[in-house]
């Protein structure tokens, strides 16, 4: 059958043959006819001349359309012993139409380019380089020893002649050593690229770049030793990975990654400097307009060195757990000791003879407590004037910050209204209570029993809001996070762009797929030391409870009120800080920088807010509103990063809004929450002014207060005004240094008024002040080495890049997590410890300031 139909396809064929030859024939003869002519072509044809050639001999030729000139080399490759071979060929000709193209051909790659080499630069801009430089791919070998061959074609489809040069050498250090430094010239068409082995017993290397200066801007790339390799400015992010570089680069590479034991350490520098922060000169977009980059060759030096092993990543983590395990250890002693103290003093309270009947009428009489002589020394002078009695008294002839003697029927009362059952909207819709509130607020000497007189249980769970609202915040920002950064470190992996993330590149420790261990690792202690935090809560919060159970006097009347709430959303706070602060550091960069910052403002506004509930139970903000106001901060904070740089426009506003905001807060704060914002505030404005300034000159009713918030006042306006003046770009640490400032302005005001009031700061608080001092200024000093910084470019923010100081392991930003996190550990047991020499004085005796 195939037979048959082959033989009817055949009688079938002569005809439609003669056609397609007739067909063919015309079209040879179109093609022909449209050259100089047919005859001259087929007449004519290209030469090729063959050539061999021999190493470091420059050879001075010239080719045009119709010669073509075919080089021939060889050399001896060796498995022991990697020899670089280096072709350059640099152009005589000024102006050429058509370029020479370069193709080389060796046992296992082609190479090939042209000269002129064109490299494009932004928007479309063609930089030409008559002089080209490329180092050939070395195939691997399995023999000893084998001589290859390799061919170097010289072409060109210019009609006229061109004069080039063409070089061939060898490059005897192409294999780099361990520790030794190797120094060499770069240029945009003449990149260099070396070959490194591990050596054995070594995993991990780090591979560093230098120069000494900080442009033309370049690109260190770390490749496979594949062929082709990739060593232009066009398609050296191609494979691998890669770093711009202005004067420093560093990467660290793993023999696991690399299954031939080795790389290449590829150099590139870049045809403009824009990527690296430098100026992008103007030149008029003209269609194929070549423009003169003028000299761009840098000077280099490359150095690998092994990096650390396994026992210093062991000896790092056994460090930074055994730090903050020393924490647990150390606040297990103090409480067995203070256990202890506790009870050798209901032994010797046991042991003291009672109070007479007529010696406890005379001091309930006189406004105290009865106590034995063992508790004397510890409540001695707790009643005091208040800040604006001590103020106001001055004044007068008998001014003294003595003994103030008060009935006890506020006390009575306030322990009546504890007991009671009735939630907190009943207690403020009632019209005579809310009289009661204008009287008691607005009083000259005001005492924590007048802002203390809700029940108990309705403040409790007021201020538990404040944690189970921050656990939920923490749960529904933490978890997007995670996400997001383990897809910022997965495109780094596989796109091996290393400009993504803004590392310490010389102490940076990759772990698995984390590029920077070291710096995930060293925010351990905020995590560990806030549950240490909210366990010590826990255990006061426990031992208040059950004082309450047995109505302990002590418990229900003295002392500054415990609510344990705020404590507990300040720890999760500062676990929250360091978990975020762990997933910044994944990938830190300009995109995901509030991840490290947000919960710092979280713990410094409870921290503002902590201080103002001990002495103002009744009127502290609630949780929806705290965290509202935390809210808005955060989004001015992402606001200023993305728009804030050199906009003149949003800085005015934030300025203006951040006068505004200080001002509303003042008041709030000067009138205890007693004045309304409606349609009749000027006129009262006015009214005040009129009465207080012009009508009579009189002085403000609450000074210290005034004090502090004056204090506040042109602090915040100074800020304000360097923040228009100056418009830092790094927005977010610019609004959380406005709310340490203010921070610490309230923590130093608390402070002086305490002692004012003649009260006393216990051994314990005093130890936590300034242990926490030291070890925040030490922390500040190494916040402020600045490693990086992704405000500059991936580039810039290099040169700040430094080598680890601290077991080989952390470097200056980790040993900042150390220190801050004790810090604020520090910090909050001030707040926690601080008016623990209140617990025994009656709160008509302590006084609002």
């Amino acid at each position: 059958m195939l037979r048959s139909y082959w033989k009817s396809r055949h009688k079938r064929g002569p005809g439609a043959y003669a056609l397609l030859l007739r067909l063919s024939a015309y079209l040879c003869l179109c093609a022909c006819a449209t050259r100089r002519g047919c005859a001259e072509e087929l007449g004519d044809p290209k030469t090729v001349v063959h050539k061999d050639a021999d190493f470091e001999v420059t050879y001075n030729d010239t080719v045009t359309s119709d010669i073509q000139t075919i080089y021939t080399f060889n050399h001896t490759v060796s498995r022991n012993k990697t020899e670089g071979v280096r072709v350059s060929v640099n152009v005589q000709s000024e102006q050429v139409e058509n370029p020479i193209l370069i193709v080389v051909r060796q046992k296992q790659a082609v190479l090939s380019f042209q000269v002129p080499l064109i490299l494009r630069g932004l928007y479309q801009r063609k930089y030409p380089y008559a002089h080209v430089g490329r180092t050939l791919c070395q195939p691997q070998t399995r023999a000893l020893s084998e001589t290859q061959f390799f061919f170097v074609d010289v072409s060109t489809l210019s009609s006229q002649g061109v004069h080039y040069q063409l070089r061939v050498s060898r490059v005897d250090s192409f294999t780099l050593q361990t520790d030794k430094k190797f120094s060499f010239v770069a240029t945009p068409s003449q990149p260099q690229y070396f070959k490194y082995v591990f050596p054995d017993g070594v995993d991990s290397v780090i591979v560093k770049v230098n120069s000494q200066m900080n442009f033309p801007c370049s690109v260190m790339s770390i490749q496979d030793i594949l062929c082709p390799v990739y060593d232009l400015d066009n398609n050296v992010a191609f494979i691998g990975m890669y770093q711009t570089m202005t004067t420093t680069a560093a990467i660290t590479v793993q023999r696991k990654d690399f299954p031939s034991n080795s790389f290449y350490v590829v150099i590139v520098v870049k045809t403009e400097d824009e990527a690296c922060g430098g100026p992008l000169r103007f030149y008029p977009l003209r269609p194929d307009e070549l423009i003169d980059a003028g000299n761009r060759s840098k000077v280099l030096d490359v150095v690998v060195s092994p990096a650390i092993n396994s026992e210093v990543y062991v000896m790092g983590m056994l460090f930074c757990l055994g730090i903050f395990l020393s924490f647990y250890v150390l606040t297990f002693l103090v409480a067995c000791i203070e256990n202890k103290r506790m009870h050798r003093r209901k032994e010797g309270l046991l042991s003291t003879p009672s109070v007479s009947p007529a010696e406890t009428a005379s001091l309930l009489g006189k406004g105290l407590t009865p106590v034995s002589p063992y508790e004397y020394g510890s409540i001695e002078n707790s009643s005091t004037l208040s800040s604006e009695a001590v103020t106001d008294s001055m004044v007068s002839a008998d001014a003294n910050y003595g003994y103030m003697e008060r009935p006890l029927d506020s006390v009575g009362r306030c322990r009546q209204e504890s007991l009671s059952s009735v939630e907190e909207d009943d207690y403020d819709t009632l019209a005579d209570i809310d009289s009661d509130k204008n009287i008691v607020r607005t009083k000259k000497f005001l005492c924590v029993s007048d802002l203390a007189r809700k029940d108990k249980r309705i403040l409790s769970k007021k201020y538990q809001i404040y944690f189970w609202n921050i656990a939920t915040i923490a749960v529904f920002y933490a978890l997007p996070v995670i996400q997001l950064v383990i897809t910022y470190q997965t495109v780094v992996n596989v796109t091996g762009n290393q400009d993504i993330c803004y590392y310490n590149f010389l102490c940076a420790h990759p772990l698995g797929a984390l590029s920077a261990f070291n710096n995930i690792l060293s925010n351990l202690g905020y995590v560990m030391l806030g549950l240490l935090f909210l366990l010590i809560v826990l255990q006061r919060d426990i031992m208040h409870n059950r004082a309450l159970l047995r109505n302990d006097l002590a418990a229900l009347e003295c002392g500054i009120p415990k609510h344990f709430g705020l404590y507990y959303a300040m720890g999760t706070a500062l676990m929250m800080e360091g978990l975020l602060s762990a997933c910044y550091h994944v990938c830190p960069n300009y995109t995901n920088f509030q991840f490290d910052t947000s919960f710092m403002y979280m713990i410094a506004g409870l921290c503002m807010l902590k201080l103002y509930q001990k002495r103002h139970p009744d009127i502290n903000a609630s949780a929806y509103t705290a965290y509202a106001c935390l809210a808005a901060v955060i989004f001015f904070s992402v606001l200023g990063v993305v728009f804030g740089k050199d906009n003149t426009a949003f800085w005015i506003v934030f300025s203006i809004i951040h006068i505004l905001a200080t001002l509303l807060l003042s008041i709030q704060l000067y009138y205890m929450g007693r004045w309304r914002l409606d349609s009749g505030i000027l006129r009262r404005m006015l009214y005040v002014i009129y009465t207080d300034c012009i009508r009579q000159c009189s002085g403000p009713m609450y000074i210290d207060r005034m004090v502090l918030l004056v204090m506040g006042n042109i602090v915040n306006w100074s800020l304000a005004a360097y923040g228009l003046i100056e418009r830092p770009n790094d927005f977010a640490s610019y609004l959380l240094a406005i709310a340490i400032c203010n921070l610490l302005l309230y923590f130093a005001f608390y402070i002086i008024m305490k002692l004012r009031s003649n009260e006393r700061i216990q051994f314990l608080a005093l130890v936590c002040i300034l242990f926490t001092a030291v070890v925040w200024g030490f922390a500040l000093f190494f916040f402020f080495q600045g490693l990086s910084t992704w405000q500059k470019t991936p580039a810039e923010s290099r040169e700040h890049n430094r080598d680890c100081i601290l077991l080989s392991f952390f470097d200056d930003h980790d040993i900042w997590h150390f220190l801050s996190s004790i810090a604020m550990f520090g910090s909050f047991l001030v707040l926690l410890t601080m008016d623990d020499d209140l617990d025994t004085v009656q709160r008509d005796k302590i006084y609002v300031f």
